[in-house]
């Protein structure tokens, strides 16, 4: 029995990847004992309980970005972090630990090292973080999400994706879809989607030109997000939800997407070959552009600024495209062939190549 400890969290960009790992290592060895390490703050704390995977907490550590009492104080607290998940793999007799980033990647990753135990790192955005790029110094195994990602001796290995994901046949499950979001199955579809959270300008770049783009004969599903107040247009064929717990479905809805470019949103929109308008979010240290960079190449996919969602722009760029058929089968082709939807289980097999190395 292999025995796994998987490290990261804080944003859906980590939570998510360890997740799909977790399954597929559940699915394929029923009887692998998965611990989760991350914070009692992120959204690990909720996610991966409600997965039915226990989760061991750490402290929230923050590199200190500056000369103050907090970085006086993170010497001792980072010790005291390593110490305590050196604790963890001895207690639990951990084969092999996986990191996703994040606070709690970290001292995984350092306490790995000092116990001799393999680490295999994953890494979700374009342009990697601190917690990553210090660990992979100390183990030969990282997956990266996008190929030009700057940590040295990495492998491609894709985003780990949820089944429900990676399985999708949108062309299938259209017409179940667009039932399940009160949506006409013949028209033609604009998904909306800034994440979770939203994303004001995109929302309301979009929002603002509902009759012109329903008038297009499109209809839109516009997932809202919790970062504003939702504002529905009140225009027949244009919907708006809060949240999506099924984005399986909205993907298989659409014709073509508007979102912002988080890793796993770009994987997921290039994996299933959905023409997409990406929209990086301008706050932050630039990943989304990174993240998006692959895909708009290879001509899958059209990178927008928030300050281009104007009336004008809809009406001169986004309704002529949606309204293209053969555009966006073109797209959704050069989308696919840029993505790939088998990163779970070539991450597993990287996982399974650090352990057989320590084992021999």
């Amino acid at each position: 029995m292999t025995h796994y400890l998987l490290a990261g969290g804080g944003t859906a960009g980590h939570v998510n990847p360890l997740l799909a790992l977790a399954d597929l290592i559940r699915l394929e060895e029923p009887d692998a004992e998965i611990v989760v390490l991350g914070t009692r703050e992120g959204l690990e704390a909720r996610l991966v309980p409600e997965r039915g995977y226990e989760l061991v907490h750490i402290e929230r550590l923050p590199f200190p970005r500056r000369p103050n009492l907090a970085a006086l104080r993170f010497p001792a607290r980072f010790r005291r972090a390593v110490a305590q998940v050196r604790a963890l793999i001895r207690e639990r007799r951990i084969d092999v630990v996986v990191g996703f980033g994040g606070y709690a990647a970290a001292p995984a990753y350092q306490a790995a090292a000092r116990e001799g135990v393999p680490s295999v790192i994953h890494e979700a955005n374009a342009k990697p973080g601190m917690a990553n790029r210090l660990g992979a110094r100390s183990t030969p195994y990282v997956g990266v999400t996008f190929a030009g990602t700057p940590i040295a001796g990495a492998r491609v290995t894709g985003m780990p994706l949820r089944p429900e994901i990676a399985g999708l046949d949108r062309a299938a499950v259209r017409a179940e879809a667009r039932a399940h979001f009160g949506l006409d199955p013949e028209k033609r579809t604009l998904l909306v989607t800034g994440g979770s959270l939203g994303a004001r300008a995109l929302n309301r770049g979009i929002s603002g030109s509902a009759r012109e783009i329903v008038d297009a004969d499109v209809q839109v599903l516009h997932v809202w997000g919790g970062l504003t107040e939702l504002e529905d247009p009140s225009v027949e064929g244009y919907v708006v939800i809060p949240y999506c717990d099924r984005m399986d479905l909205a993907f298989a809805a659409c014709d073509l997407a508007v979102s912002r470019a988080g890793s796993t949103t770009v994987s997921e929109l290039a994996g299933l070959g959905v023409p997409a308008v990406l929209v990086p979010y301008a706050v932050g240290n630039g990943e989304q552009r990174f993240n998006a960079a692959g895909v708009v190449e290879a001509g899958g996919a059209l990178l927008v600024e928030d300050v281009e969602l104007t009336p004008e722009w809809v009406r001169g760029e986004l309704i002529p495209l949606i309204t293209d058929d053969e555009r966006l089968a073109a797209m959704a082709d050069r989308a696919r062939r840029a993505g790939m939807l088998d990163g779970t289980e070539r991450l597993l097999a990287l996982v399974r190549e650090a352990l057989g190395a320590a084992r021999s």
